[in-house]
């Protein structure tokens, strides 16, 4: 297992505990949207607004394709398993941890956010639905499904940082 992917709607804590688990385990830590938003020069709603949501996707998947990193933990974009083409990359490249979070927490954490170009032209029941309609894609590509509800993100990052020692030592 080389990689540590993270999954999972917007908001529900990829960064922050891919950084803090980065940290943990010692090994390097990119978050993808950072990471394009890096070699483009633009921010998220820059690239939504000028080139569209199919573009921004398409660099999500070369970022899974050209990354030359083995060893890493990489926070993705909340679409990227919509693309069956990522999902087996992930899948075959190394480890998927899907962040479950229940849908009001990520409403509150991201319902304000003015760099999540899908927020600030939905409606919340348009947001609930788009959740509702990844949520199949998270379950699929994930290997492992870490429920979020009602724990710090050191208790998730201790979790995650179990699971990928376990599964390194079987």
């Amino acid at each position: 297992m080389n990689r540590i992917y993270l999954i999972g709607f917007m908001g529900c804590g990829k960064s922050a505990i891919g950084r803090r688990l980065s940290f943990l385990l010692k090994m390097p830590y990119y978050d993808m949207d950072k990471e394009i938003v890096r070699q483009l020069g633009m921010t998220i709603p820059e690239i939504f607004e000028r080139f569209g949501e199919d573009y921004f996707r398409d660099l999500e998947t070369k970022f899974l394709q050209n990354l030359q990193q083995e060893q890493c933990i990489i926070s993705t974009g909340g679409g990227v398993t919509m693309r069956k083409v990522n999902q087996r990359i992930m899948r075959q490249t190394g480890l998927v941890l899907f962040l479950d979070a229940p849908f009001k927490e990520i409403w509150r954490r991201i319902h304000k956010d003015p760099n999540r170009p899908i927020v600030r032209r939905s409606t919340r029941e348009e947001i609930e639905a788009l959740h509702k309609a990844r949520y199949r894609d998270y379950k699929r590509t994930a290997h492992i499904t870490i429920r979020t509800e009602h724990r710090s993100l050191r208790q998730i990052t201790q979790y995650a940082a179990f699971q990928v020692k376990r599964l390194k030592n079987e």
